[in-house]
């Protein structure tokens, strides 16, 4: 990032730490000072394509490539009005082919492929699902403003929370200095041994200590901030269908023919000294889950395969 620069003015992040690259619907980036500059009346084209471009519509430029941006800002403007949803397709196919479409137009919008083609079948699909695109928006709306809704509550809930843990904190730190005080008192006024004393007040921690553990745990029936899990929408679910389990795996060793000698088997490498013959893994290796015995039974295995030829492979494997 800090190499970054404005293509206009030249400006580097190195030279300014407060240099603010600013995109639109082009895609291509300018610094604040360059747009302040040029849209002062609100309104101007960009210094690099000519399009026309709005002062209120720039933004905080987020990604390194501006390519990225541009490609947000269309994927956003595209998905608006490409907003139906899988149950509004007869099959999952022509859902797919529908989202391969969208990716295809806001593919050739950001690299500028068949632009004036690619507006126009945008302008078609406007014309022809005018009704389900205000329908789908209108429960996007609803949905967004439920879940606004939702969040903020939440926040309210969390606020209410940590007021309640200061609180608690406060009083735990005060009922300390209570008893801290009292402490002293019994010191210096009992006629009673002091170690007994200690002994007694040590105790008496340790038993509010083990109580406050053996509170029951109640069920959660809310998240952490507060809000009960049904809160958002009352429904039931239908249950999951039980799957009837089919009859358990049972492992089965792999014949694979070799058309050579059979080489040795796990067992042999270390009776019969063939992994004398590999270097030893290391402590590292032996960390990774490597051992020697599988080098050695590799080299063993390439090593016997192929030694003659067996026309029939079956008469081998069995």
């Amino acid at each position: 990032m800090d190499e970054q620069a404005c293509p206009r003015c030249k400006t580097t992040k190195y030279r300014n730490p407060s240099l603010k690259l600013m995109v639109n619907i082009c895609g291509h980036a300018l610094c604040e000072s360059c747009v302040d500059l040029l849209f002062l009346k609100g309104s101007g084209s960009c210094p690099e394509c000519n399009v026309p471009l709005r002062r209120s519509n720039f933004r905080v430029q987020l990604f390194e490539d501006s390519m990225v941006e541009k490609e947000v800002d269309i994927r956003k403007r595209i998905l608006r009005d490409f907003n139906k949803k899988e149950e509004d397709f007869a099959t999952l196919r022509e859902y797919n082919d529908y989202l391969e479409d969208i990716e295809s137009i806001i593919f050739n919008l950001t690299n500028n492929i068949d632009v004036i083609a690619t507006n126009k079948k945008i302008d078609q699909y406007k014309r022809d699902n005018r009704e389900l695109i205000l329908k789908n928006k209108s429960k996007i709306g609803r949905e967004e403003m439920e879940l606004e809704e939702l969040l903020e509550e939440e926040k309210q809930q969390e606020e209410i929370k940590k007021k309640e843990l200061v609180k608690l904190e406060l009083e735990e730190k005060k009922k300390k200095i209570r008893e801290k005080e009292a402490l002293i008192d019994e010191l210096m006024f009992s006629n009673a041994d002091a170690k007994n004393i200690m002994e007694t007040f040590a105790s008496n921690v340790q038993a509010a200590k083990e109580e406050a553990k053996a509170v029951p745990v109640i069920r959660a029936t809310q998240f952490s901030t507060g809000i009960k899990f049904s809160h958002q929408r009352q429904q039931t679910f239908m249950p999951v269908p039980k799957i009837e389990e089919g009859p358990l795996y049972e492992y089965e060793a792999l014949k694979q023919p070799t058309d050579g000698p059979v080489p040795p088997t796990w067992q042999d490498l270390q009776e019969k000294g063939y992994v004398n013959y590999v270097e030893p893994e290391r402590s590292e290796q032996r960390a990774g889950g490597y051992r020697a015995n599988i080098s050695c039974m590799r080299s063993l295995q390439e090593a016997l395969a192929g030694l003659y030829h067996v026309s029939d492979r079956t008469e081998l494997v069995s």
